[in-house]
């Protein structure tokens, strides 16, 4: 991030934040209360999260927001958890971060500290974001610091997987605080040195063909869906995709059939369309509808020949799973301005990225968001071996804290 992008006022506002004695001495509690963010950390992750069964985490995590002195704790009818710090502004800032896992409610999880590492499934991500969230509702409660604008803190479900950020979008679909929320500060992961700031777009679906199935000698050349599907990738293979916006997909699961020597009666296959622009996506939606329809009729086409009566063929459905759709944060708004302002100020270099996160939603909407990490280091996400350093965690934790404070007293 270069310092000429930076405007001078907010630069300033920050840099009088970070002298306020009250911010200083938070900015020290960061420090000696990192064994309580840390025990935060375990229990979260010890608490089971699946998609779609975060409800024990949601319950634990409202217990924390009334016990750390957050007003009008409360889980919607999605599971989100909501605790505000009050202020006298009228719209909030949020922060917030996802309290689902990508792992099975089966998973075995084993939670430990070594020194100052974290290990087990979901202790970066995101118990990382979990603590980090935590960690500020602690440090405002027991300081003094005034600010402008109410802080709303949220621990959102459904950011992974086939979750399609359910969470975030139920947030700011409602009346209560789809229009409320100025700014949003997602805490994802570990890290200092990223700012999310464009979302990338994905859209997913699953495709399912069926047929009458059959017996591979006796009943060959009746129409078989993974024919059909096998005809639909490799037209989809030679689909030309730009460079710029960068565009991709793939087809990333392929299931069907019961035995070697069956026809199968159904088939199904999983793609994925990722684009940086919404209309490239929607190009890549076109062309794998218009492969598909090509793919089926060429299968029917020797049966129907046969019996244009009583063939029986194959036929196909389309089931989107998953849409998140893309957005950028502008050049010139003052979220941006502020977590520049916020880096410049703590000597921290960070890079904007691109990615898929719970910021999808308000900066396809046109709202101000970013999505940043919690501080310290982390590993091998999604998987059994994930871990967590907690050296650096007082950095990450400080940035959050200072964009949080400058935005709710910058020009509101």
């Amino acid at each position: 991030m270069s310092a000429p992008d930076m405007s001078p006022t907010v630069q300033q506002e920050v840099a009088r934040l970070a002298g306020v004695p009250e911010v200083r001495a938070a900015f020290s509690r960061f420090r000696f209360e990192e064994a309580q963010f840390a025990q935060w950390q375990m229990e979260a992750s010890r608490v089971p999260a699946p998609p779609f069964g975060e409800t024990p985490r949601a319950e634990w995590l409202a217990d924390r927001f009334r016990e750390l002195g957050l007003t009008n704790v409360e889980i919607d009818e999605v599971g989100n958890v909501f605790g505000v710090r009050p202020a006298y502004g009228q719209r909030y800032i949020s922060v917030s971060a996802h309290i689902d896992t990508v792992f099975p409610a089966s998973t075995q999880l084993n939670v430990r500290q070594q020194g100052s590492r974290l290990y087990g499934p979901g202790v970066s991500d995101n118990g990382a974001g979990i603590a980090a969230i935590l960690a500020i509702a602690s440090v405002l409660r027991s300081s003094q610091i005034a600010h402008a604008l109410p802080f709303v803190f949220i621990g959102n479900v459904g950011e992974e997987g086939e979750g399609d950020l359910r969470g975030m979008r139920h947030v700011f679909q409602t009346a209560d605080w789809g229009d409320a929320i100025a700014y949003s500060v997602i805490i994802d992961g570990a890290g200092s040195d990223t700012v999310v700031a464009e979302a990338l777009g994905s859209r997913r679906f699953e495709v399912i063909a069926r047929g009458p199935g059959g017996h591979s000698w006796s009943d060959f050349g009746a129409p078989n869906p993974i024919f059909a599907l096998a005809r639909a990738i490799q037209s989809l293979s030679e689909t030309p995709v730009p460079a710029s916006p960068k565009t991709t997909f793939n087809v990333g699961v392929i299931r069907g059939g019961t035995s070697v020597n069956s026809i199968p009666e159904s088939a199904s296959m999983r793609v994925d369309l990722r684009s940086t622009s919404m209309a490239e996506i929607d190009r890549l939606e076109r062309a794998l509808r218009i492969a598909l329809d090509h793919a089926v009729d060429a299968e029917n086409q020797p049966a129907l020949a046969r019996n244009p009566r009583r063939a029986q063929i194959v036929q196909y459905e389309v089931v989107e799973i998953g849409n998140r759709p893309a957005g950028e944060l502008a050049a010139d708004s003052r979220l941006l301005k502020v977590i520049r302002a916020v880096d410049a100020q703590l000597g921290n270099t960070a890079q904007i990225q691109r990615a898929s996160t719970d910021a999808n939603i308000p900066l396809s909407l046109g709202r101000e968001a970013i999505a940043i990490g919690g501080g310290g280091t982390g590993g091998g996400a999604h998987t059994l071996q994930e871990w967590f350093d907690c050296n650096g965690r007082e950095l990450g934790l400080r940035r959050i804290l200072l964009t949080m404070l400058a935005l709710s007293a910058v020009g509101e």
